[in-house]
């Protein structure tokens, strides 16, 4: 005989209970119970936690109440990431988990939460700030180091002028500068990967950048 939340164990009456969502089940907040005058209904059932984890993509689909579905992310290794301040977006690889406020079980197991803090790879964004700004990001090698600072080569007067407009405007963080010397730089997820079956987020800057980077280094 099988109930709505709960399967019950044959030869006794015990039950092997589900997730469930409701709260007449919790005690009131001075401590004393409360009385249970309905049983458990199906909209407020839960379901098993996706945790997903960092590896090659791996997506199920699962239909939900309405005839609606929510994907539901295994795994997964790429996203897509904005540099808010430059107001752009680039599909990019996440290569880590460095923090995790809830639980640091989390970051040692390199599940993908929202809010979890991640690094990603910042090959497209140097290369989207270098013809932008026509400025190199990161560490060079002594060739390129020259051809950074000679620029493009057969440039037209106008698309001078329009470097020159940008690069008067340009302003970076400092530490963030300093993260594309290793080619990894700090984001934030900010999706829901086990809803919505994609890890997207925004690169930290200033002020949320600094506390995440002291956070990390007491870990």
């Amino acid at each position: 005989q099988r109930r709505v939340h709960g399967e019950e164990l044959k030869g006794c009456g015990r039950t092997r209970m589900g997730i469930s969502r409701d709260s007449r089940h919790k005690r009131r907040l001075t401590g004393g119970r409360m009385p249970i005058h309905k049983k458990k209904r199906l909209f407020e059932m839960g379901r098993q936690p996706a945790l997903t984890k960092l590896g090659e993509k791996r997506v199920r689909r699962l239909r939900v109440r309405g005839g609606n579905f929510k994907f539901r992310a295994l795994r997964l290794d790429h996203g897509n990431f904005t540099w808010q301040s430059e107001g752009f977006t680039r599909p990019t690889r996440i290569i880590d988990v460095v923090y995790n406020a809830t639980n640091n079980e989390l970051v040692r197991t390199k599940t993908l939460v929202k809010n979890a803090i991640v690094q990603i790879d910042a090959t497209p964004f140097r290369k989207w700030y270098s013809t932008h700004y026509n400025f190199e990001l990161g560490k060079k090698k002594k060739g390129e180091e020259e051809k950074a600072t000679q620029g493009p080569q057969k440039q037209s007067k106008s698309v001078k002028r329009k470097l020159e407009a940008r690069n008067k405007e340009r302003i970076i963080d400092p530490i963030l500068e300093e993260q594309f010397n290793s080619g990894r730089i700090l984001a934030c997820i900010s999706s829901r990967p086990g809803q919505s079956g994609r890890a997207d987020g925004y690169i930290l800057e200033g002020r949320e950048l600094e506390f995440y980077s002291k956070k990390i280094v007491k870990k």
